[in-house]
Order: C-alpha cells, then structure tokens, then sequence
C-alpha cells in the first residue's frame, strides 16, 4: 500500500520541497531471494589457449540474492494542484541493493538514479516532463511483457540475467535504450482510446582552444565536441480486451576534435542512461605533450560514441479473461556514424501467456527467438532462443513469492577460420517480493 503524506511528514531532505506541494508519496519495493544458475561459453581459440578443456568455462552461481523478478528501489513522487485543470508533478526513484552493504550498491559510488523528473500536466491535453526518463520504447515494453520484464534469463525482448556472468543474447537492456538523461518528454491524454508520446535527448558539449603565435601545425585551434542526442515517439490503441503499441527511437552520441576521429567504426550500445547522457568520452587534444607532436587523450574511449543507435518495438496484447495473450517484437540497429558498413543489428520476437489459475496464483510463460549481425554483411550471424516460465503466490496485495525458471541458447558461430563461439544461459529463482 502507497503511502500518501502531508507536507508535514515529509521525511529529511525533501522536507522543504515537500511542503510546496498537495501530497507527496512515499513508494517502493524489495525483492529478496535465492538465485542460481549456469552460463557456458565456448570458444575453441581463445578459451582454449588459456588452459580449460574442449575450449569452454562454465560458471556457476547459487547465492542468496536480490530483484530477480524486479529492481528493488525507493522513490517519491508529488503532486501539486495549480488550478484551472493544471498540476505540478515529480517523481524521484532510486535502485537498492538489499544484499550489499551499501544500500544503493557496493560499486555504485552513490544513489543509482532510475528516474529523476520534473513536469506539468493539463487536464484533457497531456502532460510534459524533463529529466532522467524512460524513453517510449520501454514503456511499450512494460506495458506488453509476459514477465513484466523481470530480471531473469529466458526473455528475449528485455534480454537479462540475475546473478549469472552472461553474454550474446542474455546481457541485461541488449535489446533496447531503458532510459535517457537529458530529456524532454511529451504524453497526450487519452483520445478514444489512443494515446501518443514523444521524447527528445540533448547534451551536447563543444570545447575550443586558440593558441596564438603557435608554431606545430594544427595547434592553433585545437577542441571538439561530444555531442548525444536523440529523439522517439510511441502510440497504443486500446479497445476493449485488444491493446496495441509501437515505439520508436534513434539516439546518436558524436565524438571529434584534433586526433581523436578513430579510425575504424565504434558500435557500441547506449544500453542506459548513459554516464553525463552518453557524453562519457572526452575532448582530446587542448595541450601538446612536452617533445612530442601529438595531444594527449586522442584516443576515442567511453561507451556509445560516434554511432547511430536505432531501435523499434511493436507488441500487442488480447485478454480472454481466463488468460492474457502476448505477441512482441523489436529490432535495433546501431551502425557507425564514420562507416555504414560498420554495424551491428538485434531482432527478436516472442510470444507468451499470462493467467491467474487461482485468485491467489498467478503464472506466466514465454518463448521466442532472434538473431544477431553484426559489423558488415559479410561477417558471422548468431541465432539464439529463449524460453522463461514463472508464477506469483499472493499473500496479499503488497506481498508475494515467486518462482522463476529461463534459459537462453545461442548457436555457435565462425567468428574466425580458427574460432568459433557458442552459449548456453540458464537461470532460476525463488524469493519473496513486497511492495510499500
């Protein structure tokens, strides 16, 4: 049960926002529990070389662990009526790490931002908001998934594991972008049914040094930028027991400056929100090392830069009242701003079921498969397939435990005349989740 509080109670550091505002909400939810499972992976030149027999590892994980089948997080959200039909709203989420010793990870540094925004809304318009959001694609998703995208193997549209060191088809937000920082975010009310959204990204940081009186060439004016934008928009239809959604969205992250263009492409993934909104690489080249002829940070490092990140999502759903069936799909293509024929591309389809078989049991199972090409047309493909089964028992509305069962297998695959590559993912669960 959320728990609605006057300014007044508002806690510690939100204490004096809150006090601007109608009502302000405290929520959030802990997911605890024992996870397992088993990840091979084979590669027949490098593994090999290494020592381990036949050219494979396999690892396995049994631990008590934490938000198999969702993120545990703490979030406040206020309201504050303006009048004439027009409020205020905003929303604070955070991540928690039940299991570790500090609450928002060991490794996180501090509090893990999930989403952190400002808005207004108008009544029978829509609403606008900006901040760290989710982008239309995942909330397609979220609205579509048979597993309610938990974090466990098996699900080949919001492709995950918990617990299990995973590659290829299994490496948690491989399918598409969860969340931009930076971002301005438009929704519309619903319109006989319909209902549409937009977003747009933007960080862009441009840096420029003019030596005067300089004698090494190219030293005169020296800089560059990092540069990440991007834009999407959704639309779902709803009629009756039938329900529809696509979702669109195309970020591009943009790297130059004095002898920092690398030479070949870079396809990395925006796979979040980004560190600094996908501006992690630096402006190389200000000053010239002492006896030399080049700059120092030429070199072009961070994640998602100089590419093109496209991604697509399409679902629908129907309810027959004894069940609630599934159908998914998504495709993302990220190619080099510097080189198209540099690039790789994801797709993947799934269908799936979800039921109440009690009032107090609920199960759900999917199945799907994909494949994956990547850097040019002439190099390897991998196909995977996935399948998850799961089921709640509710104690009561806020309270329930779960068991979760997924796995995931990717073909094996000619990276090389001499190497070759395959997986096999495995990954279960048992825990309790209770939500506040």
């Amino acid at each position: 049960m959320k728990k609605s509080l006057l300014a007044v109670a508002a806690m510690g550091a939100f204490a004096s926002a809150a006090q601007a505002q109608s009502s302000v909400t405290v929520y959030g939810l802990l997911d605890v529990g024992y996870v397992g499972g088993s990840t091979r992976y084979s590669d027949t030149a490098n593994v090999a070389s290494k020592g381990y027999q036949n050219g494979s590892i396999k690892q396995t994980v049994n631990q008590f662990g934490q938000s198999a089948e969702q993120t545990s997080r703490l979030g406040f959200k206020g309201v504050e009526d303006l009048g004439g039909g027009m409020s205020a709203f905003f929303t604070a989420e955070f991540a928690l790490t039940p299991q570790d010793q500090i609450s928002s990870g060991n490794t996180a540094g501090g509090l893990n931002n999930r989403q952190t925004f400002v808005g207004l809304k108008k009544n029978g318009l829509g609403q606008a908001a900006i901040g760290l959001q989710y982008t239309p694609v995942f909330n397609a998703a979220a609205a579509t998934d048979p597993g309610q995208l938990n974090n466990m193997a098996g699900n080949v549209i919001y492709a995950s594991s918990t617990a299990v060191t995973s590659g290829s088809a299994a490496s948690n937000n491989t399918a598409f972008t969860n969340r931009t920082a930076n971002t301005l975010s438009f929704k519309t009310d619903n319109f006989a049914g319909f209902t549409a959204s937009a977003i747009y990204t933007l960080n862009n940081k441009n840096a420029t040094q003019t030596n005067t009186g300089s004698t090494v060439a190219g030293q005169a004016t020296l800089g560059g930028n990092t540069n990440a934008s991007g834009w999407g928009l959704g639309a779902d239809y709803t009629l009756n027991k039938f329900y529809v959604t696509a979702a669109y969205q195309a970020l591009k992250q943009l790297t130059s400056g004095d002898g920092t263009t690398p030479t070949t492409g870079n396809t990395t993934l925006w796979t979040n929100q980004q560190a600094n909104g996908a501006t992690a690489a630096p402006i190389g080249g200000l000053v010239k090392a002492a006896g030399t002829t080049t700059y120092p940070n030429e070199a072009v490092t961070g994640t998602g830069q100089n590419v093109q990140d496209n991604q697509f999502y399409a679902a629908t759903t129907y309810d027959f009242g004894i069940l609630k069936a599934y159908g998914q799909y998504v495709n993302r293509n990220a190619t080099s701003t510097m080189n198209s024929n540099y690039y790789i591309k994801r797709s993947a389809e799934q269908i799936g079921v979800r039921s109440y078989i009690t009032p107090t049991i609920e199960a759900w199972a999917s199945g799907g498969l994909g494949r994956y090409t990547a850097f040019g047309a002439n190099s390897p493909t991998a196909n995977f397939n996935g399948w998850q089964l799961g089921s709640n028992y509710w104690l009561s509305k806020r309270t329930n435990l779960y068991a979760i069962y997924g796995q995931t297998m990717v073909s094996t695959v000619a990276l090389t005349t001499t190497s070759t590559t395959s997986a096999a993912i495995a990954n279960y669960a048992i825990g309790v989740r209770h939500t506040f």
